[in-house]
């Protein structure tokens, strides 16, 4: 006979934040519901874990089987839980939230769940305190114009639309994203993916961090920064004819 206990059993579910780089943005791959609730809204891929199925599994699945990428459950890290009363209409749900970090922008399916596959740019959702950290300069004050061109150029445009999401997937999104910050004030420590290719110049390893954390940065600040502490180390010993075209990488132990 199985065992029972008089307490009532929520729901568990798994959803993935997979990030990438698209061009001065990172991007986050979200899909459009097909069904209730919240039918045709963006949402992270995920779903509810199956009977005898690991959380890591059923992220990896659900991610597959929503989207078509493929990730090996050793290239997912787990955000935490999130199970606040009420985030699912169908009743009392906890999610277990991932994130991972493709190098590059892969194609995507949509399948299963999901109407539409997308990869998003992160300064395009509704993130609340994200999103003000990362968005878009003001336009130019404006001026006296002197012409009919010059007054298109100094209107304040309007910023665009954020895209909302569903459920509590705002809240998700933004802990993978300090995440992937996190990793970059440490970015030797021990991390199921990686942010960086195994050799990279200084110019490639700036603007991956200037990407992500959304401002620009002087090349001084790279060189004082990892260079000077010997975070990262030229991979090769013999200087290149130009200085820019040197290779790094990681101090980590071998």
């Amino acid at each position: 006979m199985p065992f029972t206990y008089p307490y009532p059993r929520p729901s568990v579910t798994a959803d993935v934040v997979a990030f990438t780089l698209r061009a001065d943005d990172l991007a986050v791959l979200l899909i459009r519901r097909k069904d209730e609730p919240f039918k045709r809204c963006w949402a992270l891929p995920g779903g509810f874990v199956n009977e005898n199925e690991s959380l890591d599994r059923a992220a990896a699945r659900e991610l597959q089987e929503e989207t078509g990428l493929s990730v090996s459950t050793s290239k997912l890290e787990q955000l935490g839980a999130f199970g606040d009363p009420g985030r699912d209409p169908r009743g009392h749900t906890i999610t277990v939230g991932y994130v991972t970090y493709c190098a590059t922008e892969t194609s995507i399916n949509a399948g299963d769940d999901a109407v539409e596959a997308e990869w998003v740019p992160l300064r395009a959702l509704d993130l609340g305190e994200v999103s003000m950290a990362r968005a878009v300069p003001p336009p130019p004050p404006r001026g006296t114009p002197a012409s009919k061109e010059a007054k298109k150029r100094t209107t304040p445009q309007r910023a665009p639309k954020q895209v909302r999401l569903a459920f509590d997937h705002a809240k998700i999104v933004s802990r993978a994203y300090r995440r992937l910050c996190r990793h970059l004030d440490d970015p030797t420590g021990e991390s199921p993916f990686d942010l960086f290719p195994p050799r990279f110049t200084l110019a490639e390893l700036r603007r991956i961090y200037e990407v992500v954390i959304g401002k620009k940065l002087g090349p001084r600040v790279i060189r004082q920064h990892l260079v000077d502490r010997s975070i990262v180390v030229p991979a090769i010993l013999e200087p290149t004819a130009k200085a820019s075209a040197q290779l790094y990488r990681w101090n980590r132990p071998a």
